[in-house]
């Protein structure tokens, strides 16, 4: 005799002070998900039309890293989506669930988090990490959501995104390595003093790393990194930041073109507004706060790729 799989169901939900199509329109957008959503470290849409879309999802559960592909059905005129995993992660063998967004005043809105899913042989064990996890997922993009839609008129002037690149005539496969052999950028890249790496699974890598800044401080992050070899990228998520950021998503990327090669460095970040004064002194404001960041981070990272260009160049002659 074969039994039906237990369905396991969770419910969460949260008030928002903020205009029901905001809260939508930020469930709506998952290419900002690694950067609103703590878990979610990054998002590939395979395939969309606005009402129907197919993603790639990595997202911490549990301390660990996850990866699955998902369907969602979007309506914005009930405010509902639905998504269900299509490749789930073990030890799920089925997972889905449904947004639900709630207009209770112009600016007041409840958003319901509904998920169910089930194990192989129901094991107790799983049942319970696959509970702590999405009890844990749940509350923790509940909370930063209602923390970024009720700062919604603001929200524009606290992210920042930006790039900078270099041209490297030299060999592509020497700029990715360099870039993946992250383990090796304390003795390569001289603003980085410490750096411990984990890769139990080839191309996701968890890392902690202290860098130093212009002044001498050191900050000590801790993140992320998903590298797709295939297309010579490698993105990531600072899972623990410095204080002035709520959030800081990135992206290594590499285009070819005749000898050479473009690297372009990434960034995305969130600020924190509220330790701006305490971080930047009385007078700062969020413009002061922007143009920190952005001369902060795109030093370390254009150091870098100098040092990536050099590293490819040099090299390049011995690998011809």
């Amino acid at each position: 005799m074969v039994f039906a799989e237990q369905v396991h169901r969770t419910s969460h939900e949260v008030e928002i002070a903020a205009p029901a199509g905001v809260v939508y329109g930020i469930i709506a957008d998952t290419q900002k998900w690694p950067l609103y959503f703590p878990p979610n470290v990054h998002v590939e849409r395979l395939e969309g039309d606005g009402q129907h879309e197919r993603l790639r999802m990595w997202a911490t559960a549990n301390n660990t890293v996850k990866t699955w592909t998902s369907r969602r059905e979007l309506d914005p005129g009930r405010r509902r989506i639905e998504f269900r995993q299509e490749i789930p992660a073990a030890p799920l063998t089925g997972m889905g669930g449904t947004w639900i967004v709630e207009e209770l005043g112009p600016t007041s809105t409840r958003l319901t988090l509904l998920h169910d899913f089930t194990v192989a042989d129901d094991r107790a064990e799983d049942v319970e990490w696959v509970l702590r996890a999405t009890d844990t997922n749940s509350e923790s993009e509940l909370g930063r959501l209602k923390t970024l839609a009720e700062r919604w008129t603001e929200l524009d002037d606290l992210v920042l995104s930006f790039e900078d690149s270099v041209h490297v005539e030299g060999p592509a496969e020497l700029v990715y390595d360099f870039l993946y052999r992250v383990g090796d950028w304390p003795e390569r890249v001289p603003h980085v003093d410490r750096l411990d790496l984990v890769e139990e699974t080839p191309g996701i890598q968890v890392m902690s790393m202290d860098t130093r800044t212009a002044d001498g401080s050191v900050h000590t992050t801790e993140s992320v990194r998903v590298c797709f070899p295939e297309t010579e990228r490698i993105v990531y998520k600072q899972t623990a930041t410095p204080a002035l950021m709520a959030a800081h998503t990135g992206q290594w990327s590499l285009r070819r073109h005749g000898t050479g090669v473009t690297v372009t460095s990434q960034h995305s970040v969130v600020l924190r507004s509220e330790n701006i004064e305490r971080i930047l002194g009385p007078d700062a404001d969020v413009a002061a706060a922007r143009r920190y960041v952005r001369q902060a981070l795109g030093r370390n990272s254009g150091a870098t790729l100098n040092l990536a260009k050099q590293f490819a160049e040099t090299a390049a002659p011995a690998a011809r």
